[in-house]
C-alpha cells in the first residue's frame, strides 16, 4: 500500500523541528517513517539550500522562486515518489506551502503563480496532510533570536514580511482545511505533538 506524505509548515521558529522529531519517534512504532526537510534531503537540493540561506548571496525574487522549485522536483524524483510507493510514511519538513506562502506572498509574486510552478515541479505531488503550526510572527522572531544561531539569508527579512507569511498562511488553511489542519504552536511541545497526532489519525483507515 502506498505510504503517507506529511508535511509541516509554519514561519521560522514556530517549532517544525521539534514536532517532526517528536511525529517520527511516535509513528515509527506503528510503520516505516522518514523524515526530512526543505531545501534538502538529497545532494543537488542541499546545494541549492546553501544558495537560497546564503545572507551573503542577493536573490531576485522570481530566481528564488525557482531555486525552491528546483530542489523540490529534484527531492520529488529521489526521494518522495520511490519511498511513498515503497508504502513508507514521510515526513517533510516544510513543502509547496512554503512557498505559496514566502514567495508567493511574502516576495509578492502571487499565489496562484507559485503554485502552478510548484504544480509543474512536483509533477502534481500533494500531501496527504499538512499540520501548520500557527505562531504570532513575534513570538516567533524572539525563539529565533533566543537560539542564538546566526540568522540565514530569510531570517534576516522585516517584520511585515513574516506577517505576510502568516496571512497568506491562514489563508491557505481556510482554502483546504481538509488536507491541513492547524495547530497552536503556543501550547507546549506534548499538546502540539498530541493534537497533531490526533490530526493524523484518519489517515491509517483511509489508506488505499
Amino acid at each position: 500500500m502506498r505510504g503517507r506524505l506529511i508535511t509541516i509548515e509554519g514561519i521560522d521558529g514556530a517549532g517544525k523541528s521539534t514536532l517532526a522529531g517528536g511525529l517520527q519517534a511516535a509513528l515509527a512504532r506503528e510503520r516505516p517513517v522518514r523524515l526530512l526537510r526543505e531545501p534538502g534531503g538529497v545532494e543537488l537540493s542541499e546545494r541549492v539550500r546553501e544558495l537560497v540561506t546564503d545572507p551573503g548571496l542577493r536573490c531576485d525574487a522570481r530566481a528564488e522562486a525557482l531555486l525552491y522549485a528546483a530542489a523540490r522536483a529534484q527531492l520529488v524524483d529521489e526521494r518522495l515518489v520511490p519511498w511513498l510507493e515503497q508504502g513508507t510514511w514521510v515526513l517533510l519538513d516544510r513543502f509547496v506551502d512554503s512557498s505559496l506562502a514566502y514567495q508567493g506572498a511574502g516576495r509578492g509574486l502571487g499565489i496562484e503563480e507559485v503554485a502552478a510552478l510548484n504544480a509543474f515541479a512536483t509533477g502534481g505531488l500533494v500531501a496527504d496532510r499538512t499540520l501548520l503550526l500557527r505562531v504570532d510572527p513575534d513570538v516567533a522572531r524572539a525563539r529565533q533570536h533566543g537560539r542564538g544561531a546566526r540568522a540565514d539569508r530569510l531570517e534576516r527579512e522585516h517584520d511585515a514580511f513574516f506577517a505576510a507569511i502568516a496571512a497568506a498562511y491562514d489563508e491557505l488553511a481556510d482554502r483546504d482545511r481538509q488536507r491541513i489542519r492547524v495547530l497552536d504552536a503556543g501550547d507546549s511541545p506534548e499538546r502540539v505533538l498530541a493534537h497533531a497526532l490526533d490530526a493524523l489519525a484518519d489517515l491509517d483507515s483511509s489508506r488505499s
